[in-house]
């Protein structure tokens, strides 16, 4: 069977060297005589995996040496309590920038910590500038999350926060684009994007805030335990890890992250262009805002979306659908998809258009 575009938010679409790389060692990986899912943690060829993986991160995002790059589990959703378990003092406060979905329920974890004070934009679309004017003294830290895949908005700039560390979570776009890693505390995502398969989350931390959680924070839950076992401290999802290196080779072959990032231009540009320039399909998000990975467009008319839908799934389009708070559709144009696949999509929306007689 033909594989289809796959433009999920995620898990999402990998590249397909990778998944044949994946098929064939399945069963017998690198002479072991056993899959990567059967070999344990402890062993010499995965401490092989593990320290690539580390390595490729570290040379693909130009990681200082004062930071740790980590691996565990749970995704974002986890680093979600993690972060003011670890970061805020006994009755600390931190300072959270509120840019859609993913960035309330972080701050509903947060709530339970410590003082929690927002920070909103004027409209659900706008994500202004910020200055260290803007944010507490008092703030442990600053909460971002940089590119918001249900509203398909991003930083057009890092805010300055006068030095308080920022921590993001770039769970949908980390390794998408060029980003000075230094400009932040602390980095978290989740891998189902851009990195690899579902199951792994990676966290780049500042030495300075290693080790800051109280003695009540559970050994699971404390930085300081994977910075300190080098993610060894228990069994860690270790096929995810094997395919995230994979990613991770497969990303520097194909001219690093600033090849990504102008690939990622020119796919977001062509369907960018494609909406702007519809008298059907519109997107509501400002230009400097609009994201490279998740694009939002829609329909004035809520049945010709769901036609849109079922014609583009009968075409070998799949995942479309915008998330249930947004409406109309989403096309999510991760790493791995190919260029072809967004000309594909292009072609079929204009065609529709088209058939719409130009409404």
């Amino acid at each position: 069977m033909k594989r289809v575009y796959n433009f999920s938010a995620g898990p999402a679409v990998l590249p397909e060297p990778v998944l044949r790389k994946v098929q064939g060692e399945l069963l017998n990986y690198g002479e072991t005589g056993m899959s990567v899912m059967e070999l344990s943690h402890r062993s010499a060829p995965f401490q092989t995996i593990l320290e690539e993986a580390q390595r490729l991160l570290r040379e693909l995002l130009s990681i200082p040496d004062d930071y740790h790059v980590v691996f565990m589990q749970g995704g974002a959703s986890l680093q979600f309590s993690m972060i003011p378990l670890n970061l805020l003092a006994s009755h600390g406060e931190a300072d959270y920038i509120l840019t859609g979905s993913w960035s309330k329920k972080a701050v509903h974890e947060a709530e339970k910590r410590g003082k929690v004070r927002t920070l909103s934009p004027a409209g659900l679309f706008e994500i202004p500038a910020y200055t260290p004017e803007d944010f507490s003294p008092q703030s442990r830290y600053v909460h971002m999350t940089s590119n918001n895949t249900i509203e398909g908005t991003r930083f057009h700039e890092w805010p300055d926060t006068g030095g308080i560390p920022l921590v993001a979570d770039m769970s949908s776009h980390l390794l998408s684009e060029k980003i000075d890693v230094s400009s932040f505390g602390l980095i978290y995502a989740g891998a189902q994007k851009n990195l690899g398969p579902s199951g792994v989350t990676v966290a780049i931390i500042h030495d300075s805030l290693v080790g800051q959680a109280p003695e009540s924070c559970p050994t699971m839950l404390n930085y300081e335990t994977y910075v300190k076992h080098d993610s060894l401290f228990n069994t860690p999802p270790t096929f995810s890890i094997y395919v995230l290196k994979l990613v991770l080779e497969w990303v520097r072959e194909n001219g690093g992250v600033e090849g990504m990032q102008a690939r990622n231009e020119e796919k977001a540009g062509l369907l960018y262009r494609c909406i702007d320039e519809s008298t059907l399909f519109h997107n509501p998000v400002p230009e400097k805002n609009r994201s490279l990975m998740n694009i939002p467009f829609s329909t004035d008319n809520e049945e010709l979306n769901a036609r849109f839908l079922d014609k583009a799934k009968a075409a070998g389009f799949e995942f479309l659908k915008g998330h249930r708070s947004v409406g109309g559709m989403r096309a999510s144009l991760y790493n791995a998809m190919p260029l072809e696949g967004v000309e594909a999509l292009v072609d079929f929306m204009r065609k529709f258009e088209s058939d719409q007689g130009g409404l």
